[in-house]
């Protein structure tokens, strides 16, 4: 998808859903549950690219506790809107992970197939503890059983934009959460 101009662009902005205030305060909230669970022991933040790249930067920010990041890439939507069932690893992990906790730091559950594949994956590896903390949460969607540890909201069916979530690689500069206007 190609732009003219910069009020195309803000035309397929429908309406924000979640303000960039309610994202900041619901940040804190996490980082005060990582520090609560993790007293001192080491803990990995793998973020999942490219969407939850701006999530996890602001996340990692929160937290008090000793940490490192790292991240793997999937995709499962390839251009559209509708995830396409089929889950690619584009980018894994360089890390052994068996000395940490892993909290996976995702942007949306939608479907639930490409979480539940990484999530596969990394039980393998034998983590200290898996946890998943995700920005959003679209249960209406979900085809796999799959929960988070904590979600910062729950959404409806929307196609969301911005904080790092894209359509066509455009919008991930938004500071909030829109819904985008097919």
């Amino acid at each position: 998808m190609k732009f003219d101009s910069t009020e195309q662009w803000k035309s397929k902005v429908k309406r924000v859903i979640i303000s960039q205030e309610e994202i900041r305060a619901r940040l804190k909230d996490a980082g005060a549950y990582i520090d609560s669970i993790y007293d001192g022991s080491p803990i990995l933040l793998v973020s999942i690219l490219k969407g939850a790249f701006v999530f996890m930067a602001d996340l990692c920010r929160e937290v008090t506790v000793p940490c490192e990041i790292e991240f793997m890439a999937a995709k499962s939507y390839f251009e559209g809107t509708q995830s396409s069932g089929h889950v690619e690893i584009t980018m894994d992990l360089k890390h052994d992970i068996s000395d940490y906790h892993v909290i996976i730091v995702e942007d949306i559950i939608d479907t639930g197939r490409t979480l539940n594949e990484i999530l596969k994956i990394l039980r393998v590896r034998e983590p200290r503890s898996l946890r998943v903390i995700t920005l959003l949460d679209k249960p209406d969607r979900r085809v796999v059983e799959l929960n988070a540890d904590l979600s910062l909201f729950t959404i409806p069916d929307y196609f969301v934009i911005g904080y790092g979530l894209d359509y066509g690689e455009f919008y991930r500069n938004l500071p909030y959460i829109a819904e985008f206007e097919e």
